[in-house]
């Protein structure tokens, strides 16, 4: 029989079949919480201090306090990958405001709950070509800024499943989601950007987009090879008629947009640009500066 994964919980590793968190908890009963999605290619934990970082700005932003510190949570992590014995691999970080009664007032919740999962995934970068999906603009609007807003990397993703539910039953891969004043904003889980003269762009924080980590790193990828990303407001026409589009995420790393609503993007296929972008992202995650090691022995030699 396979040993099952250790997932940890509070201090404590304890079995997947194990692995429960109470039906008073907070984050269950009203998405009260926060989380991060980290990738570890060959070893090494890919952007791990950038995505500590945005965790504990999520927590400040909802004025929850992580029992942990930044040195204690990246070592949590660290050690999650060492216990399930993992190389390459998909973390999932979550912190909820706890066990309290029921009631949406944080103060009934005594301690806050913290859980980390990793699983093994392989990349889908390399050689071959991007993966290339269809997508739709959904009748959803991305939540305003000032309301629930995706820049805080919350548990509260009904407005993504909504917009999910409505691509698939179009028939469509995914969705892109408009802001509440008609702008591009992101896909249900990924950032967006799109390609029109050889030039780049992408939505601008206005949209209530999630401060995308990969985002940021391909940001500076088209710096590294001498293309400038304007980050702005982004219409829908804009969005139609663009060369190329694609979809960059921790979890899906970056896709080729095939079709929008029916219609081609381009010639339908990834674009040069696009597909130029995957290869050099390809190298930029084995890069032994972009992650931290896991493992005592590849940290000496890093």
């Amino acid at each position: 029989m396979d040993k099952e994964p250790l997932i940890y919980i509070d201090g404590k590793f304890v079995e997947k079949s194990k692995a429960v968190v109470s039906v008073f908890d907070h984050g269950l009963l009203y998405g009260d919480g926060i989380f991060e999605g980290i990738r570890a290619y060959n070893g090494s934990v890919f952007r791990l201090v950038d995505h500590i970082d945005r965790l504990y700005d999520s927590a400040k932003s909802v004025r929850l306090k992580i029992p942990l510190t930044k040195h204690e949570m990246t070592e949590a992590v660290l050690e999650t990958m060492r216990k399930n014995q993992l190389r390459d691999a998909y973390i999932r970080l979550v912190v909820t405001r706890g066990t309290g009664d029921l009631g949406v007032d944080p103060s009934l919740c005594k301690s806050p709950t913290v859980f980390i999962i990793a699983e093994p995934m392989a990349t889908i970068l390399g050689p071959r070509e991007p993966k290339v999906v269809k997508m739709m603009v959904s009748s959803y609007r991305r939540d305003a800024v000032d309301a629930t807003s995706h820049e805080v990397k919350s548990l509260n993703y009904m407005n993504s499943i909504l917009a999910k539910i409505e691509a698939s039953s179009a028939g469509a891969d995914d969705a892109i989601l408009l802001d509440h004043r008609g702008f591009v904003s992101e896909a249900s889980v990924t950032n967006i950007f799109l390609v029109k003269d050889g030039r780049v762009f992408t939505p601008s924080s206005a949209a209530g987009i999630l401060h995308g980590i990969t985002r940021e790193r391909i940001i500076r990828l088209c710096s590294d090879l001498g293309l400038e990303v304007e980050e702005r407001d982004v219409t829908p026409f804009e969005l139609a008629v663009a060369d190329e589009v694609f979809l960059v995420g921790t979890k899906s790393e970056l896709v080729a947009v095939g079709k929008i609503s029916g219609a081609s993007v381009g010639t339908g296929a990834a674009g040069p640009l696009t597909r130029r972008l995957y290869q050099e992202f390809s190298k930029v995650v084995q890069r032994p500066e972009e992650g931290t090691p896991v493992y005592e022995a590849e940290a000496e030699t890093v």
